[in-house]
C-alpha cells in the first residue's frame, strides 16, 4: 500500500497521507480502502486516485500533503504576473514536470512551486541546471497548469494553430474517448496482464506493437524476444494510453515520441519500468524496460568472471586514480557490472558520484545523479559540478561525445577513480575510439587503467540439458580441443522442458575479455597501431578473447556452442 510518503523530505516518521486525510474526516475509512485496492490496481500516486475517484477535493488533498510535507502550499495569489528570469531552466522542462519558479530569496535560493515536490530526482535536476539551492514548495496540478500555460506556452504560429484546429475536429472527442477506455476494468486488467507476466517469464522488456493484423505483445527474456498472443488491433489505442497514464505522459501526443517511467509492485516485486513510446504507420509502438530490484546482482563473482580476470578485474577498479571503461553493445550488462564494481567499494570511506541516464538502481552510500537533456544538463555539463563536490570515484553511465570524454581524461590525472562505459566491439577496440573521439595518445596511456569487453549468453537449463559428442575435426574448427579433451569431448546442448519453458536454457552469464594497460600497451599506442594490432598485443600478453571465455564456459556445460556463436565469433 502506497500512502506517498517522502522519506527524503524529513528525518521524522510522517503520518500516512491517507491516514491524514481520514483524521482530518475529508475521508472515510472504508473509502481509503477502496482506493487502495484502486490505486493497486491502476498504480500512480494515492492523492491523484483519490482525486480521479472524486474521493476528496483537489483543495483538501493539497492542505493535507502540505501538512504530511511540511511543505507550504503556494496558491494561485503566490504565482507571479510574469515568468522569472532562471537561466539554465528550460521551458519544455518545466511544462513537463509541472514545476513553476516562483522566486529567489535573499540569500539566492530559488522558490519553486511543484506538483511533486516529493521527487528527489527534479530537486537535483533544478539545483544543477540553475545552480542555486532549491526550496520548494507544493502547489495545486490544476492551479500549477494554469498559470504555466498563461505564463511559458508561447503564441501559437499560425500554421500550428491550423493543424491544431484540424486535429481538434477529428481527434478531440477521440482524445477523451481514450481516456474513458484506459480507465476501463478489461484494458486496465489487460495492462496488469502483461506487466504481471514479466515475473513469471522473468523477462527484461516488453515490446507492444501494432501491426496490421493485431497489436503483438512480445516479451525479451535471457535477450532472445519470445513472442506471445495477439491482442485486437483495436485495443491498440486503449492499452497505449493505459501506459501513457500510469507513465504520466501525453495521452492526447501521438505524434511524437515519448519518455516515462512507472512505479509498481507486481507479485512481491518492486518493478520500475522505463517507458518508450514511437509513433508508427499502424499506432504507437511501446517498450517497457523493466527494472526488477529483486533480481539485480551486485556481486562480481557470480558474474561468470574467470579467476584471473576477476583478480585483475578487482585490482584495476581498486587502484585510486585513472579510467576502468567497459565495453559492450547495448543489453550486455555493462551498467549492471558498474554498479557491482561500486558495491565492491567502500562508500563510508570515499565519496563515489555517478551520473547517469537514466538512474537505474539506487545504491546506498552513492550520490547518483540523473542526466536531463532538455534543461541543459548533459553528462558534461553534471560533471563539471560533481567535480566541485571532491569525489573520489566518478562513474559517467556513458562516454557519449569527445567533451565527456576529455573531463573524464581530466579527472584521472587529478587523482579520481573513473569507471564508465564505451559502444565498441572489442577491449582493444576502445583505445581507438578514444583516439577518435579527440583523445591525445599520450593521455590514454596516461590515464586508461583498463578495458573490459562483456556479452551476455543464455545458461542451460540445469534440468534438461543433453551431453552431446564432438568429432575431432569440430573440436579442432571450433578451438574447443584447447580446452576439452580429446577422450572425452563431451559438452552440452540445449533440449527443453517445462522447466525453462522449452527454450533449453534458463538465465545468462557473461563472458569476458579484459585488456590491462602495460608498458608494452602504452608503447604500442604511442607508436598508433590499429585496434587489430593491439588485440594482438594484449592476447600474447595472456588476455583471453570473448570466444576464448566463452569456450571455457562451453567445456564447462554452462553454454551451448550454438550460443556462443549467436554471441561471439572466433
Amino acid at each position: 500500500m502506497r500512502h506517498d510518503t517522502p522519506d527524503t523530505l524529513c528525518d521524522s516518521p510522517r503520518p500516512l497521507l491517507g491516514e491524514l486525510l481520514v483524521r482530518r474526516q475529508k475521508l472515510a475509512a472504508r473509502d481509503l480502502e477502496q482506493a487502495l485496492a484502486a490505486q493497486a490496481q491502476m498504480g500512480g500516486l494515492l492523492g491523484r486516485v483519490l482525486v480521479r475517484l472524486g474521493l476528496v477535493s483537489e483543495t483538501d488533498l493539497a492542505e493535507a500533503l502540505s501538512e504530511q510535507l511540511q511543505l507550504s502550499l503556494a496558491r494561485a495569489d503566490d504565482f507571479p504576473d510574469e515568468p522569472l528570469d532562471a537561466p539554465g531552466l528550460q521551458t519544455a522542462f518545466l511544462l513537463t514536470h509541472q514545476i513553476l519558479p516562483l522566486c529567489l530569496t535573499e540569500d539566492g535560493a530559488l522558490e519553486v512551486a511543484m506538483a511533486v515536490p516529493q521527487d528527489d530526482f527534479l530537486q537535483q535536476a533544478l539545483a544543477l541546471a540553475s545552480g542555486r539551492r532549491i526550496v520548494p514548495r507544493l502547489a495545486m496540478e490544476s492551479e500549477l497548469a494554469a498559470a504555466l500555460d498563461r505564463l511559458y506556452v508561447a503564441p501559437e504560429r499560425e500554421e500550428e494553430a491550423e493543424a491544431r484546429a484540424d486535429a481538434a475536429a477529428d481527434g478531440g472527442e477521440f482524445v477523451e474517448h481514450l481516456k474513458d477506455l484506459a480507465t476501463e476494468a478489461p484494458v486496465i486488467r489487460l495492462v496488469n496482464q502483461i506487466i504481471a507476466r514479466v515475473i513469471d517469464l522473468a523477462a527484461s522488456d516488453i515490446h507492444i506493437e501494432p501491426f496490421e493484423d493485431g497489436l503483438q505483445v512480445r516479451y525479451r527474456v535471457d535477450g532472445v524476444l519470445q513472442a506471445q498472443e495477439r491482442e485486437s488491433l483495436a485495443l491498440a489505442p486503449a492499452v497505449t494510453s493505459r501506459i501513457k497514464l500510469l507513465a504520466h505522459l501525453n495521452i492526447a501526443e501521438r505524434r511524437l515520441p515519448q519518455d516515462g517511467r512507472i512505479r509498481t509492485r507486481v507479485k512481491g516485486h518492486d518493478l520500475d519500468l522505463r517507458v518508450s513510446t514511437l509513433p508508427t504507420v499502424h499506432g504507437e509502438s511501446v517498450v517497457l524496460r523493466v527494472l526488477d530490484r529483486a533480481s539485480l546482482r551486485l556481486e562480481l563473482e557470480s558474474m561468470g568472471f574467470s579467476g584471473k580476470a576477476l583478480a585483475q578485474y578487482r585490482e584495476l577498479i581498486t587502484r585510486p586514480h585513472g579510467i576502468v571503461l567497459v565495453t559492450g553493445p547495448t543489453g550486455s550488462g555493462k551498467t549492471t557490472t558498474l554498479y557491482a564494481s561500486l558495491a565492491k567499494l567502500d562508500a563510508r570511506a570515499a565519496k563515489i558520484l555517478t551520473v547517469e541516464d537514466p538512474v537505474e538502481y539506487q545504491l546506498d552510500g552513492v550520490n547518483q545523479v540523473q542526466v536531463h537533456a532538455q534543461i541543459g544538463m548533459t553528462f558534461a555539463g553534471a560533471l563539471r559540478s560533481i567535480l566541485r563536490q571532491d569525489p573520489d570515484i566518478i562513474m559517467i553511465g556513458e562516454m557519449r561525445d569527445t567533451e565527456t570524454a576529455q573531463i573524464a581524461v581530466q579527472s584521472a590525472l587529478t587523482g579520481h577513480l573513473v569507471l564508465s562505459t564505451l559502444h565498441t566491439n572489442t577491449a582493444a577496440a576502445a583505445v581507438i575510439r578514444l583516439e577518435d573521439m579527440g583523445i591525445e595518445r599520450y593521455l590514454i596511456t596516461s590515464t586508461i587503467n583498463g578495458v573490459l569487453a562483456q556479452r551476455l549468453v543464455r545458461t542451460l537449463c540445469p534440468h534438461c540439458k543433453a551431453p552431446r559428442e564432438l568429432p575431432e575435426a569440430m573440436l579442432r574448427e571450433t578451438g574447443l580441443a584447447r580446452h576439452v579433451p580429446a577422450a572425452d569431448a563431451t559438452i552440452y546442448s540445449a533440449q527443453g522442458c517445462e522447466h525453462c519453458k522449452h527454450t533449453g536454457y534458463r538465465g545468462r552469464t557473461a563472458i569476458h575479455e579484459l585488456f590491462v594497460m602495460d608498458d608494452a600497451a602504452r608503447q604500442a599506442i604511442l607508436n598508433g597501431v590499429d585496434a587489430a594490432a593491439l588485440q594482438n598485443l594484449a592476447v600474447t600478453a595472456g588476455m583471453s578473447t570473448l570466444y576464448e571465455d566463452g569456450l571455457q564456459k562451453v567445456a564447462a556445460g554452462l553454454t551451448s556452442l550454438e550460443e556462443l556463436l549467436r554471441v561471439a565469433h572466433a
